[in-house]
């Protein structure tokens, strides 16, 4: 395992393990942890090792929001740059390869982002996740606002950043905001076998479906039925596929 600032990082086979690292701030994030978690995605995209990422916290918190004394230095400075967090945010997820989030505790401000970041995430019954922003002044901004709507609907969005009250893991699971509720002691696991699950399958139809899958979420169905239509034609022209065809019996 290695160990930057603020993350460890480690590889188990084909996948590529991000483990937030700031356990005396609450994984509290603030710029240069967000710098780290990007450059090692990114390093792992041109890796042809890795097929699939997972980031995870600790038991107790996976992030519980901003670092809200960085925060406060950067406005202090007049050095604050929202654009660099954003983009930071875009590498991570701009990824071709599948990213799983596991999260256990806090899943707050930034920590929900950096959840919503991720493709497939998994969390435990202790999880809460919610977007507490607006109790210091601000509104979220690196995709609580864009990607929460289009994940849970308006309806529940809105409530959920106007009040500041955090979802519990099955309320999150019902409303779509993550994929299952999985019990603590075995979350790491789950999230482990079900990377290498997406690992074991052909590596250009996972890449595929991912690009396909991320560009459907914002068209109508018209639209991205014919997108469907023309990944399909791609995949099918793989040297993968036709190998399987070959192969099958």
């Amino acid at each position: 395992m290695e160990e930057n600032n603020t993350i460890l990082t480690e590889i188990d086979g084909n996948v590529g393990i991000i483990t937030l690292n700031r356990p005396e701030d609450m994984n509290a994030v603030n710029l240069e942890m967000l710098n780290e978690i990007a450059y090692q995605v990114q390093t792992w995209e041109y890796d042809d090792v890795i097929r699939c990422i997972i980031i995870k916290g600790t038991d107790k918190v996976f992030a519980a929001g901003i670092d809200v004394k960085a925060l406060s230095y950067e406005v202090s400075q007049q050095s604050l740059a929202l654009k660099a967090w954003q983009d930071e945010f875009n590498k991570i997820t701009n990824c071709s390869k599948p990213i799983i989030v596991a999260v256990a505790g806090y899943a707050l401000g930034l920590g929900c982002d950096l959840a919503l970041a991720g493709d497939i995430v998994l969390a435990a019954e202790s999880a809460e996740i919610g977007y507490p922003e607006l109790s210091i002044g601000i509104i979220p901004s690196f995709g609580g606002c864009s990607r929460l709507m289009h994940r849970i609907g308006k309806a529940k969005a809105m409530e959920m950043i106007l009040t500041g009250k955090a979802m519990s893991a099955e309320e999150a699971c019902l409303s779509g905001l993550i994929s299952r509720v999985v019990p603590l002691q075995d979350l790491f696991d789950e999230a482990l076998r079900v990377a290498n699950r997406i690992v074991s399958l052909p590596y250009q139809a996972v890449l595929q479906a991912k690009e396909t899958l991320k560009q459907v979420e914002n068209m109508n169905i018209k639209n991205g039925m014919e997108l469907e239509l023309k990944s399909c034609r791609l995949s099918m022209n793989t040297p993968e596929f036709r190998d399987i065809l070959a192969n099958f019996k």
